[in-house]
């Protein structure tokens, strides 16, 4: 049975003790998460440079598991701190108010009894009688409503409440003066118990989660258990740490309440709640690396004992990041947001975009979701662009971010085949006040005066990003947007996107048909043969990532030829007019068209004209115009006629 803390033992609590044990796990922790990063750096990452052998490689792998346990040692200990700590901070008010209430007691020489009544003497005399009237002793209400509820100590029928025996019912006035301070100082005792017993039990249940299993192997069920951890310490100091980060707040709020916190307070914060404040928009991109490094980690472990397709598909996502975070990369990788909301999340920047001069943020399409392809395919996209940056502009520095902040439709062609007039801009709609969001983020946390930010989307994510483009203000702190592969922004001119046509730049492959899809009606139109090939090309193209543009699988002949021979037919009445509204590359947009490399035919290579337009090695000229408006060299793209 758990014991029950008594007034005695409130009154008598030390709190220094209790932040001084707090500031030694803090140490710990300290020491540990120093000891993994000097693991990482020193040890196994300069063996891995400097050798190649399979001892080195064996050698390497120890090392790399010595550094997770450092990890998880830091991870632990900053979890107790924090504990400790919110216990500490959360009963210093509780024990204010009891020591109050002792304090009057003493000043009007009442008696504390133990069992937290109040004594009191004798005054006034008896009208009827001329007698003194007598003393006696006031027995505190801690306000819980329940039959007989009086006394620190609750009683043992916790039913519901009885009308006329609560806090505040009807009762004979007691005419010694002395009762009704007395009844007041023993309500205030209880009361202050009532509520340093509930913070104790909740710390109690916290702290009692966090121990670990004997041995060192820290491998996924142990993430697993720490990700229980943090939820239970999170738990409990909701109303010490959570209620306090400003989640309603614009970004520039909240750097400046991130600015103001003290660094034991930060900490804290990334030690209790790293998945709140690696996503939050507004906190120092550092900060919020550091914070989903470790919630990768608990991601991870959070996955890794379920057995579902989803889940497998995303832990394989997950991991392939973590694995790209142990390695050297060019320019150095931030991860920006992870979770596994939805189709999962993942915010990847080469490049810091709190010290570059130049930042670029990129929105993937239909089809994208956190697995191995966005590793393999699409995070590469940005780090090309990144590379394609610093060769256009060397004396600047550039930050080239993917930005997968949304679920982007997965739907299947199966699916759109069969309702051809089906928008889809459901997704996008959500998608573009998070990317918004986001942005302003980006603005708030950039050091320099005037960075030159780029909103780039690809495929449905130009449609998001048109979206978020149209909302008051339109994108905050882009001076240039790039469309590529755009099957329409629900725009009807590049002047609706808030940053002016001649800031707006379009690349459309001439064999990219997502970018010439007819309109709803016109697609509704079809007939049947051309509908289902067509609307099952279109979606096959849409931004799927994967080796030749996401294809999945092999594209059918009568797929790729429905969309083509379709198109081939030039049965658009109004060709301006394709799938989300004005095509961009279209003169009726007003947008600015750069030269693109045409890309094979769909009856050649599928949807790849519909994939390249970030890759070198298959579009050269593409990669160089989005690199040189990345820098702010828009005058020297290549430039080709509008449609």
């Amino acid at each position: 049975m758990t014991a029950v803390l008594t007034w005695q033992q409130l009154r008598d609590l030390k709190l220094s003790e209790l932040d001084d044990a707090a500031d030694s796990w803090a140490k710990v922790s300290q020491h540990a998460d120093a000891s993994a990063e000097r693991v990482d750096a020193e040890m196994a990452g300069k063996l891995s440079k400097s050798q190649e052998s399979e001892s080195a490689k064996a050698a390497v792998r120890r090392l790399r598991r010595l550094s997770r346990n450092y990890h998880y040692i830091h991870a632990e200990c900053g979890l107790i701190r924090a504990s400790v700590n919110g216990l500490s901070t959360e009963l210093g008010a509780p024990q204010r108010r009891l020591n109050d209430a002792l304090d009057d007691a003493a000043a009007l020489s009442y008696t504390v009894n133990e069992d937290g009544s109040i004594g009191y003497p004798a005054c006034g005399k008896n009208e009827l009688t001329g007698e003194e009237i007598p003393g006696g002793s006031a027995v505190g209400n801690n306000g819980m409503l329940t039959p007989g509820n009086n006394g620190l100590y609750p009683p043992s029928d916790k039913g519901l409440y009885t009308p006329g025996t609560g806090p505040g019912a009807p009762s004979l006035i007691n005419p010694n003066a002395n009762h009704a301070k007395a009844q007041d100082i023993a309500d205030r005792m209880a009361h202050a118990l009532r509520e340093a017993r509930e913070i104790d039990e909740r710390y109690r249940q916290a702290l009692s989660e966090l121990k670990a299993a004997p041995g060192l192997m820290v491998d996924a069920k142990t993430w697993a258990d720490a990700a229980a951890d943090v939820k239970a310490v999170g738990e409990a100091a909701a109303e010490y740490l959570k209620d306090e980060i400003p989640l309603d707040e614009s970004p520039a709020a909240r750097k400046d309440w991130w600015d103001h916190l003290t660094q034991e307070q930060r900490e804290e914060y990334l030690a209790v709640y790293p998945d709140v404040i690696g996503n939050l928009d507004g906190i120092p991109a550092t900060v919020r690396d550091d914070a989903n490094r470790e919630n990768i980690q608990l991601l991870i472990g959070k996955l890794s004992g379920k057995n579902d397709d989803e889940s497998k598909s995303m832990l394989d996502g997950l991991k392939g990041i973590q694995e790209k975070l142990q390695e050297p990369s060019i320019p150095p990788m931030y991860l920006l947001g992870i979770g596994d909301e939805g189709n999962g999340r993942a915010i990847v920047s080469y490049g810091n975009p709190d010290t570059a001069k130049n930042v670029s943020a990129y929105v993937p399409g239909l089809g994208t979701k956190l697995d191995d392809e966005f590793v393999g395919g699409t995070m590469k996209r940005a780090q090309d662009t990144a590379l394609g940056a610093r060769e256009a502009d060397p004396h600047s520095s550039t930050a080239s971010i993917v930005w997968l902040g949304y679920d982007a439709p997965q739907t299947s062609p199966t699916d759109l085949a069969a309702n051809t007039d089906v928008m889809f801009r459901e997704n996008a709609e959500s998608g573009a006040p998070a990317y918004n969001s986001f942005m302003a983020g980006i603005s708030a946390t950039n050091a320099n005066a005037d960075p030159h930010i780029t909103a780039i989307g690809h495929s449905y994510g130009s449609l998001t990003v048109g979206l978020a483009a149209q909302e008051k203000g339109g994108i905050p702190g882009a001076d240039d947007i790039i469309l590529v592969g755009s099957p329409g922004t629900g725009a009807k001119t590049a002047d609706d996107l808030n940053v002016g046509k001649h800031h707006v730049f379009v690349g459309a492959a001439d064999n990219d048909i997502v970018t010439k899809f007819p309109n709803h009606n016109e697609a509704s139109g079809m007939g049947a043969g051309a509908a289902g090939g067509g609307s099952a090309g279109l979606v096959l193209g849409l931004g799927m990532a994967g080796p030749a543009g996401g294809v999945v699988g092999g594209v059918a002949g009568t797929v790729v030829g429905g969309v083509a021979g379709y198109m081939a037919q030039d049965q658009q009445t109004d060709p301006s007019q394709i799938w989300f509204g004005t095509d961009p590359a279209n003169k009726a947009f007003g947008a600015t068209r750069f030269l693109v490399d045409d890309g094979p035919p769909v009856t050649e290579g599928g949807f790849d004209a519909h994939s390249q337009y970030f890759t070198p090695t298959k579009d050269q000229m593409s990669a160089d115009n989005i690199a040189k408006i990345v820098v702010g060299k828009s005058d020297e793209i290549v430039l080709e006629q509008p449609r």
